[in-house]
């Protein structure tokens, strides 16, 4: 029997369950697979942490949110390396290994397969900028959430005649600001695609203010102003290298409030965004996603990720996985502008 290890590293997102899910199942029932789930990410293959998955133990779970295996976003190749994790291959009599993450994760999986392991990556992100795949599982759980808090917003600010800034999550690409903004009707939409100066955005929140409504602003967490070196990221690096964002929405309801006058308060969506139970759509692309995963594995497609083009799941190298970000497009963001103000 082959024996495939699975583990979900990165940020926790929904729809993570329903790719364990699928994988299990079809791996189990169409190709005779048996697995094992590795605990926290690569934390859990580095350091043994390991539990069997049989069928039983993924029954229902395509629904819940988060992982049942944990995740973090410990870096092998800074833990011990290539040769931890092979010796982990070793230990657990694994042929292959799926490995459901971003952008981190998946970089860390293609140098794994470079060493000559054989990894099958999941793309995993809510922020839907990975561009080999037209959309990610999570996206459209993400700006569903966001939309609903924005909306309660709104209805708050309406009452006390106030400016809101929602600030939402968006590391590379303002997809979720973009969607949720356009969704909740945003008087303003700010991603880090497409710099604007404050005084822009306070000319926006003010056109909206003098025709009688509450102004409402959507920020993703890197937005940067026009004449600002790089995103707003007090808390310094995480492990993979990256800046912790976090904060920008603060920032401008101080600046707003000074440059309007308007009173404004700032709201941080935050993790609020990757908890809950994933959409419809959700479940049902990341259900897929897991099935092809598991194919892709049995066909002997190592050093591949699976991805969504158009309506079916193919699998592509994860050097075009990790070629190019999708951004959001300067039309998309112009086609939003009309509406600003």
């Amino acid at each position: 029997m082959r024996r495939l290890g699975i583990l979900t590293s990165g940020g926790d997102c929904p729809g993570v369950n329903a790719v364990i899910r699928g994988a299990v199942l079809a791996g189990e029932i169409v190709h005779g697979c048996g697995f094992m789930g590795f605990r926290d990410g690569w934390r859990g293959l580095l350091e043994q942490d390991v539990v069997p998955l049989p069928r039983h133990s993924v029954r229902g779970i395509s629904r819940r949110g988060g992982t049942i295996l944990g995740t973090s976003r410990t870096n092998p190749l800074s833990h011990g390396g290539v040769d931890r994790v092979r010796a982990g291959f070793r230990r657990n009599g694994l042929d292959g290994l799926i490995a459901i993450g971003g952008e981190g994760t998946l970089a860390a999986a293609r140098e794994l397969c470079s060493q000559g392991l054989q990894v099958i990556g999941v793309p995993k992100t809510i922020d839907n900028d990975l561009g080999a795949t037209d959309y990610t599982f999570g996206f459209d759980s993400a700006v569903q959430t966001a939309t609903e808090a924005i909306d309660r917003l709104r209805t708050t600010g309406e009452s006390h005649h106030r400016c809101m800034v929602a600030e939402v999550m968006g590391r590379n690409a303002g997809w979720i600001a973009l969607h949720a903004g356009m969704a909740a009707g945003a008087h303003a939409i700010l991603i880090p695609e497409h710099p604007v100066t404050l005084d822009q955005v306070a000319a926006w929140v003010m056109s909206a203010h003098g025709r009688g409504r509450a102004p409402l602003v959507v920020v993703a967490e890197a937005f940067t102003p026009t004449g600002q070196a790089a995103p707003y990221a007090p808390r310094g690096l995480d492990t993979f290298g990256r800046p912790r964002l976090g904060g920008i929405g603060r920032l401008l309801e101080e600046e707003l409030q000074l440059m309007t006058g308007l009173e404004t308060r700032a709201t941080v969506l935050g993790h609020i965004q990757r908890g809950g139970e994933p959409t419809a759509y959700d479940r049902v692309l990341a259900t897929r996603l897991g099935i092809a995963a598991v194919d892709a594995a049995a066909n002997g497609r190592w050093g591949t990720m699976v991805a969504l083009r158009g309506t079916d799941i193919v699998p592509v190298g994860l050097e075009e996985a990790l070629g190019t970000l999708k951004l959001v497009p300067e039309e998309r963001y112009l086609e939003a502008a009309v509406l600003f103000g």
